[in-house]
């Protein structure tokens, strides 16, 4: 597999140990290096107070050392989990071997993440919390220029024996079956799937299926009825299916309020316990 430099953005609150596990999981399973970006709050944009230069320096030297303490708990939680999972930490890329390694700045999170997530092959992101969408995911998807792949904040398996695509005839859907051909061909089970709304009929989908072949990928098609929401729709078709990963294009003019059949981002960011290969 041509991937070799997998982008983690995480900040703290919680689930930070589950995240970290499952991106560390997601670098183990495709043998990558992983840099994780832990980004902290500029100690000036924390400070920018109309108050007595005394006071603003004691508090500069509290929020300096407030974030030492800070750097420190999560460079050990790191290790823990790396360990746990076997994964070396190292700056060095290892031959045949999934590495971790941690870039800590301070600032405002989603431009340094806008900037530094366009040295990789892939990003990787956790699903926002309590399903609100956050700027940083938002720069993760649309800024970065790369694939993406979105994984629950708690997920303590990863595998991509079976996918399942989520067509709705958009260029980011077609974007996203490409970018992943890598990852689909190593798949043993790859399912299309949409709706009358989009394919008038199978044929359409038929034509997904010969392109997939030509890359080597046997994949089997449905047109399914839609249910209230879209996003509840490729998700139904992913659970009963037992797929591992769902593969879908991240609508760029609504941002990511719109996804794959269309709103479906908010019902995915509730729900799925599955990880969304999707591209922008």
């Amino acid at each position: 597999m041509s991937y070799k430099k997998f982008f983690f953005p995480v900040g703290g609150g919680d689930e930070l140990r589950e995240r970290l596990y499952g991106a560390i999981l997601v670098a183990k399973h495709f043998n990558v290096h992983l840099e994780i970006l832990y980004c902290l709050p500029g100690v000036e944009s924390q400070t920018s107070f109309n108050i007595p230069k005394f006071v603003l320096d004691e508090l500069k030297g509290a929020l300096e050392d407030h974030y030492k303490t800070d750097n420190n708990d999560f460079q050990k939680l790191l290790v823990e989990v790396a360990n746990e999972l076997n994964v070396p930490i190292s700056e060095k890329v290892l031959e045949n071997q999934a590495t971790v390694f941690p870039e800590i700045k301070s600032g405002n999170r989603s431009a340094i993440v806008e900037q530094e997530s366009k040295f990789c092959d892939l990003v990787v992101a956790a699903t926002p919390p309590n399903a609100v969408m956050t700027a940083t995911f938002e720069a993760s998807v649309l800024q970065s220029g790369k694939p993406v792949i979105m994984i629950p904040r708690i997920m303590k398996k990863f595998d991509t024996k079976s996918i399942v695509i989520g067509w709705n005839n958009s260029p980011e859907a077609s974007r996203a079956i490409t970018s992943s051909l890598e990852i689909l061909k190593q798949a043993k089970r790859v399912h299309i799937v949409s709706s009358k709304e989009y394919a008038s009929d199978i044929s359409k989908l038929e034509k997904i299926q010969k392109y997939l072949a030509r890359h080597g990928i046997n994949s089997t098609a449905e047109l399914v009825k839609t249910l209230k929401s879209p996003g509840e729709t490729i998700f139904k078709a992913a659970k009963d299916g037992n797929f591992d990963m769902i593969v879908a294009g991240a609508f760029s003019h609504k941002g990511l309020r719109e996804m794959m059949f269309g709103g479906a981002t908010k019902y995915l960011f509730e729900h799925t316990d599955i990880p969304v290969f999707m591209t922008h």
